[in-house]
């Protein structure tokens, strides 16, 4: 376990395999300088990055490139829209272009934004019991996120050093017990469906509940990404945790053996599974 405060190598979160992040660097070969010719990137910047299912080692024909670059000075150019944040100042402007067919975003962060992301999840932040939803809203979250898992295309000292900075955070710890509490609330949830009598609302609710629980022992090893739950069963494969075989988690993640007579069974089951693995789940 890492004590508070204690400063975790910048890349044991990258839970990549090699030859994924190869594949995928190569894939993005020629696309800082594509960036240039769209007139997409600042003059003067920190850091491009190449965030999300490509960089990940995910992504199949079809998926989109999502770049995030870092500067110290506003984005100028063009921008298809603006994402609200709780930051100074109170937006980050998105640009999208089309590429051969293919889906390009770009999102311009400020380096003072970082900033202020990485002070609200310090650890005296986290000892207040304030949780990761108060802290950060979705498109924070998925920076730091982004942040652990990206391909650097440009300014890979400025990566290293926020890494750094990152792992010495509350993050994880922030993200994991949102999940475990959003675990407890769904499991509230499915049990008081089934006293109810309702077993369809209380089989949907196990199955939230067991999501959730399933989020928290990936984030825990550093596996973010529990909002976008498309990706969950490649987080899994990723980390193989040991308190869960992915024959057990897929059963349960599919409802394979949810039996259409008597689903009351297989709620009373996933509910005690998902406090069992409550239990593992260490929050550091």
């Amino acid at each position: 376990m890492t004590r508070r405060g204690q400063v975790r190598n910048p890349d044991t979160a990258l839970v990549q395999g090699p030859w994924e992040a190869l594949a995928a660097k190569s894939a993005l070969l020629g696309c800082l300088e594509g960036l240039e010719e769209l007139g997409l990137l600042p003059v003067v910047h920190l850091a491009v990055t190449c965030a999300g299912s490509v960089a990940r080692g995910w992504a199949n024909e079809g998926s989109d490139y999502d770049f995030n670059v870092i500067a110290t000075g506003p984005w100028h150019g063009p921008a298809l829209h603006a994402i609200p944040v709780p930051l100074r100042p109170a937006s980050v402007p998105v640009a999208v272009a089309d590429v051969d067919g293919r889906r390009w975003e770009v999102t311009y962060w400020l380096d003072t934004q970082v900033d202020q992301m990485l002070a609200k999840v310090t650890w005296e932040r986290f000892e207040e019991r304030t949780v990761a939803s108060d802290v950060l809203t979705g498109a924070e979250e998925r920076f730091l996120e982004q942040l652990a898992t990206c391909l650097t295309l440009s300014g890979t000292s400025w990566v290293r050093g926020r890494r750094l900075e990152l792992g010495a955070t509350a993050f994880r710890a922030f993200v994991t017990a949102r999940s475990l509490a959003e675990a407890d609330a769904s499991i509230e949830d499915a049990l008081g469906q089934l006293a109810a009598d309702d077993a369809d609302s209380a089989v949907l609710s196990a199955r939230k509940a067991f999501g959730h629980v399933v989020d928290a022992l990936l984030e825990s090893h550093g596996a973010f990404g529990s909002r976008t739950p498309k990706w969950r069963a490649r987080r899994f494969h990723e980390v193989r945790p040991r308190q869960l075989s992915y024959e057990d988690y897929w059963a349960v993640e599919t409802m394979r053996d949810l039996p259409h007579d008597r689903p009351g069974g297989w709620v009373t089951r996933v509910v005690q599974l998902c406090r069992d693995l409550s239990i593992d789940v260490e929050i550091h």
